[in-house]
């Protein structure tokens, strides 16, 4: 809300650097807080009516949902209410703190603005089941996937089972006890929920689940034809841009923050706009960026100029819309380069270089915790120490990828200078288009040759 924002800025101002952050998991981070300041910023986060349970430590952080969701065309039901009741039922109770690793939930509603919902411990994705044969009542169901963590190169792997809505966060709370109950917590490398499910197995997950309900899950396979396919794609830029919303009349715009990172001025700014455009609504996304639902279509042009002035621009841009970064050294110790520094230099220098037809995303992360998940980047460059002026720089994967173009990707390069990296992705960019098929994405342009043709295909162009 509006008025949370505001407060989140006076905060940020008052008492740390005067910056905030967008995570990629639809959070705002506010850093370098002064130990004598934090029973403050604590107040008042509280105050406001927000709160920063399970954001670190081995807990079971925020969940994320479709940033549209309620508003979306396309979405087969609105998560919301779902989010809600398991998130109230995870923060009230003691039982769900000091698990053995931290742990990531995420629903996907079906809606246009994916919630990237296959790199999490648990994702949850409806679909619709259509008239059959087997006896399953046609209607909305969740699909669930387990053991996904990017940084480790693992999707979540689809478990077979169908749940109803209403039975949802029942299982969902069985599957994190099965994980308290075998996770790992001597071992921090081996203690995340993949681990549980690589040594369990999908089938011995499932058993260890229904022994903590009193009702059977529902097994079907992931292309059962009775499964209703979807017909649109979560894949592109669809987070930024003018968007019908379901709600006659009304629209949402999606506005991109670059890597994330604004100032406590354009927060209020950005609830300034809000409250004057829309209903004193903002979204985040795991594209680090805000959605501003609610708005009508007469504000439409004034409030897209007004966002624009403020740094936030409305356009969709194939190369601009994809950029993510992690926090980078500035503030975490893990991160061995200025990711957020770094992807804004590449942004504008590439920008200048190059024009793409077709979206590419472009993950920066500091290190291998892989908190910006550059595994799933059509490039992702994963930052290392080099012997150079600057002392930084990254090994490159390429080929990654979500949802239906699921993929990790494959390292190309390593340890390439920061001083020189803008001119190898230039080189390769400019590889890509010059010889992929007509109309080819960046993603299948890398998929159907072989590192060694790549390097080949990016050096001579």
């Amino acid at each position: 809300k509006s008025h949370q924002l505001r407060e989140v800025a006076a905060i940020a101002r008052d008492l740390t650097t005067g910056y905030i952050q967008i995570t990629t998991r639809n959070n705002l981070q506010i850093r370098l807080i002064q130990p004598k300041d934090c029973p403050e910023v604590l107040r008042r986060i509280q105050g406001c009516g927000l709160h920063s349970k399970g954001a670190g430590a081995d807990n079971i952080r925020n969940i994320t949902m479709n940033p549209c969701a309620g508003y979306d065309p396309f979405e087969i039901i609105d998560v919301r209410p779902l989010v809600n009741e398991l998130a109230t039922l995870i923060i009230s109770s003691r039982e769900f703190y000091d698990l053995p690793r931290k742990f990531n939930i995420a629903y996907d509603g079906g809606g246009l603005v994916s919630s990237v919902e296959d790199t999490n411990d648990i994702g949850a994705s409806a679909v619709r089941i259509g008239e059959n044969d087997q006896g399953i009542e046609p209607g909305v169901y969740f699909r669930i996937a387990l053991g996904g963590v990017t940084g480790h190169q693992t999707f979540a792997s689809d478990w077979s089972v169908i749940v109803p809505a209403d039975r949802l966060n029942e299982v969902i709370i069985a599957l994190v006890r099965v994980f308290i109950a075998h996770g790992d917590r001597t071992n921090r490398k081996k203690a995340r929920f993949k681990y549980v499910v690589e040594g369990l197995g999908l089938d011995g997950i499932h058993a260890e689940v229904e022994k903590l309900l009193d009702f059977k899950l529902i097994r079907l396979s992931v292309d059962a034809a009775i499964q209703v396919p979807r017909n649109f794609s979560q894949q592109g830029h669809s987070h930024i841009g003018v968007h019908a919303q379901k709600q006659e009349g009304l629209f949402y715009i999606g506005a991109q923050v670059p890597v994330g990172q604004l100032t406590d001025r354009q927060l209020e700014r950005l609830a300034d706009i809000a409250d004057s455009y829309g209903s004193g609504e903002v979204r985040l996304t795991v594209w680090q960026n805000v959605i501003i639902p609610n708005v009508r279509e007469a504000f439409l042009a004034t409030a897209t100029k007004a966002l624009k002035n403020a740094g936030f621009p409305t356009e969709q841009s194939n190369l601009k819309s994809g950029f993510v970064a992690c926090t980078g050294n500035r503030y975490c110790k893990y991160a061995a380069t200025d990711t957020k520094g770094n992807a804004i230099a590449m942004m504008e220098y590439l920008d200048r270089r190059v024009k793409l037809d077709h979206p590419v995303n472009i993950h920066f992360t500091g290190c291998a915790h892989s908190c910006a998940q550059h595994f799933m980047g059509d490039i992702g460059l994963l930052g290392t120490k080099v012997k150079t002026d600057s002392g930084e720089g990254y090994h490159i994967t390429v080929g990654g990828g979500f949802g239906e173009n699921r993929k990790i990707g494959r390292q190309i390069f390593s340890g390439v200078p920061f001083e020189s990296l803008g001119a190898t992705l230039e080189t390769m960019l400019k590889g890509y288009l010059a010889k992929r098929n007509e109309g080819e994405s960046f993603h299948t342009f890398c998929n159907r040759h072989s590192i060694g043709q790549l390097q080949e295909a990016f050096s001579n162009v």
